[in-house]
């Protein structure tokens, strides 16, 4: 077998093990990928590293994240890349290369011709540094993503950055996320995207727009006809600058992402964003999470479900949504046919709320993935959503973590999987169900053959649940993923567990960690790893095991890894 990737992540090697590294990479003539992130690898290992890429033309990933290379160690990288045809992606993120070492980079940028996808995220190259590559911007004509998250840009980089956005015909993707452009940066970044025609996504979360920095941004919507994707979150825009956002997506025909989370848009916000969406027919997903948004917003987004056609995806998690406003949801839901994910985790739905979903499941047939996690939904409710399940056929994903669900609605869970052919995931981590609970899972998961996921973690079903759900894993042949997380499981239950692995052949993903299984318990999985071949990630942290048997069992579920890639 031919090696074409190496990932010596977290080994320490240091310039020393880099100098070996490099002088096999001058001869080497299949490896394609390198990862070498958090090594200590400073300036002399720079300097072997860019030796050796002058002589290599197989190589074309570089991954040098969290090392030490400062700008002297860049300087050597990008000397190479003068020269260098095939690496086509560097990642030297937190190198603390500051501007000397953004300087070095554009001036590769105007010669090279190879490089695709640059990273240098974390490095404090400030406004400095972003005019130096902007000034690359401007001559280069093959880079299409560059990262500068995190990297003190302020106003006068946001304004170097965007001037050569109107010269750069390649650019499809700019990270500047969490730097401090504020409503000045996004102005001229604005004043850019009126005259770009590549770039398709831009990230400014965290920046210290505000309202009016969102205002010019959506006059530029109304202008720019290439962007795909827009990160707003975190950025204080409140319902003002929603407004002129809103505006934006009347007369826009190509965004189809946009992402306000935490914006403090409130109703005002939701109800200018659903007026907007009445004309909108580009926007596939909308991300308004923490936002304030109550029932009248619910309203008004709900009004707007009613005659969109093409948003798939609504994410409005941690929001004050109470049952009123789900029912403005659920109604919405009966009519439209185009929306495929809703979140609405941490709200305040209860019951009725989820009544509302429930009645909604019954008649929608386009939604596949709902999420309903902390809600304050409990047995009496929750039984309506499982009862819906054996009506519903389009949906795949539900999730029901942190309510207040017991074994009864377990119970109800348990039949309608016996009779439902289109679920493929359900979760109800940390809930109450007990073993009892467990027990009727399990039951259904010996005549179930669709659900591929099932997470139960945080359910205190013990040794005695876990030995049901372990006997149903001897018959079931479509589940891949279980969690059992932070379940008072101990040896024995690890016991159940093991044997059903020596039998069980589809199973790839068994999370444990969080219980009492200690050195006993990790023996028996060891044991039956040594007979199963396709688990390829187990989960046992926090649970007393000793260093050496941890290893033994990595090693054979590192083992299965191999094997499954063959």
């Amino acid at each position: 077998m031919t090696l074409t990737t190496l990932d010596l992540n977290s080994d320490i090697i240091g310039d020393i093990g880099t100098q070996l590294l490099a002088e096999a990479l001058q001869h080497d003539t299949t490896l394609t990928t390198i990862k070498v992130t958090q090594n200590k690898i400073g300036e002399v290992g720079g300097q072997h590293l860019g030796n050796a890429l002058q002589h290599n033309s197989t190589l074309t990933t570089l991954d040098l994240d969290n090392n030490q290379l400062g700008a002297a160690g860049t300087r050597y990288l990008c000397d190479a890349l003068q020269h260098n045809t095939t690496l086509n992606t560097l990642s030297i993120g937190w190198n603390d290369i500051g501007d000397v070492g953004a300087q070095h980079l554009s001036d590769a940028l105007q010669c090279n011709t190879a490089l695709t996808n640059l990273d240098i995220g974390f490095n404090q190259i400030g406004d400095v540094g972003a005019q130096h590559l902007g000034n690359a911007l401007q001559q280069n004509t093959t880079l299409i993503t560059l990262n500068l998250q995190n990297n003190q840009i302020a106003t006068s980089g946001a304004k170097h950055l965007a001037d050569g956005l109107e010269h750069n015909k390649t650019l499809t993707t700019i990270n500047l996320a969490q730097n401090i452009i504020k409503a000045s940066g996004a102005k001229h970044l604005a004043d850019g995207l009126k005259h770009n025609s590549t770039l398709t996504t831009l990230v400014l979360n965290s920046n210290e727009i505000e309202a009016a920095g969102a205002r010019y941004l959506g006059d530029a919507l109304q202008h720019n006809s290439a962007l795909l994707t827009l990160n707003l979150s975190y950025n204080s825009i409140e319902a003002f600058g929603t407004q002129h956002l809103a505006d934006g997506l009347r007369h826009n025909t190509t965004l189809t992402v946009l992402n306000l989370d935490n914006n403090n848009i409130g109703d005002f916000g939701a109800q200018y964003l659903g007026d907007a969406l009445r004309d909108n027919k580009a926007l596939t997903s909308l991300k308004l999470s923490i936002n304030e948004i109550g029932n009248d917003g619910a309203k008004h987004l709900g009004d707007a479900l009613r005659h969109n056609t093409t948003l798939t995806t609504l994410n409005l998690s941690t929001n004050q949504i109470e049952a009123v406003g789900a029912a403005h949801l659920g109604k919405a839901l009966q009519h439209n046919t185009a929306l495929t994910t809703l979140n609405l985790d941490s709200n305040q739905i209860g019951d009725m709320g989820a009544r509302h979903f429930a009645d909604a499941l019954r008649h929608n047939t386009t939604l596949t993935t709902i999420s309903l996690e902390c809600n304050d939904i409990e047995d009496d409710a929750a039984q309506y959503l499982a009862d819906a399940l054996q009506h519903n056929t389009t949906l795949t994903t539900l999730k029901l973590g942190s309510n207040g669900i017991g074994e009864v609605t377990a119970q109800h869970l348990a039949d309608a999987l016996r009779h439902n052919t289109t679920l493929t995931t359900l979760s109800l981590y940390n809930e109450r169900i007990g073993n009892v609970g467990a027990q009727h899972l399990a039951d259904a998961l010996r005549h179930n053959t669709s659900l591929t996921t099932l997470n139960v973690g945080g359910n205190e079903i013990g040794d005695v649940g876990t030995q049901h759900l372990a006997d149903a894993l001897w018959h079931n042949s479509t589940l891949t993923t279980i969690n059992l997380a932070s379940n008072e499981i101990k040896a024995v239950g690890a016991q159940y567990l093991a044997d059903a692995l020596r039998h069980n052949s589809t199973l790839t993903t068994l999370e444990l960690y969080r219980n009492e299984i200690g050195a006993a318990g990790a023996r028996y999985l060891g044991d039956a790893l040594q007979h199963n071949s396709t688990l390829t990630t187990l989960s046992l942290e926090n649970n007393e095991i000793e260093e050496e048997t941890m290893n033994k069992i990595n090693e054979l579920v590192k083992r299965n890894e191999r094997r499954r890639k063959l």
